[in-house]
């Protein structure tokens, strides 16, 4: 089964689940079901670090005056699995690919990768 890391009150996920269509993922909400320490580290050896499933643009970045260049992988972890607005959504994994973020290119590699 292919699983989508979403929040339910982003318009951006929510048009990239209808995009793709419901019927095919398990879903995951991060903000009331959050993510594992598991499931983040099974994310990390796939995409090869937490700093690519990382939210640079995360609001409260601002509000806790983290400086992004000075954090470690380490860092980037702890952060993620404290404040679910700090994984970059939606993460989508389809056949033990991970696909993370909303540019058009990423949603056709997640179109491409579901209809192979």
């Amino acid at each position: 089964m292919h699983k989508i890391y979403h929040l339910k009150t982003c318009s951006t996920c929510q048009r990239i689940i209808k995009e793709l269509g419901t019927e095919r993922f398990d879903y995951q909400e991060i903000k009331t079901q959050t993510i594992t320490e598991a499931q983040l580290d099974a994310l990390d050896k796939t995409v090869g670090s937490y700093q690519a499933l990382f939210n640079t643009r995360a609001q409260k970045i601002k509000e806790w005056g983290i400086k992004v260049k000075n954090l470690t992988e380490a860092d980037y972890r702890k952060l993620i699995l404290k404040e679910y607005t700090f994984l970059k959504r939606p993460v989508i994994v389809v056949a033990g690919n991970v696909f993370i973020g909303n540019v058009k290119v990423t949603v056709d590699a997640i179109k491409a990768a579901l209809s192979s």
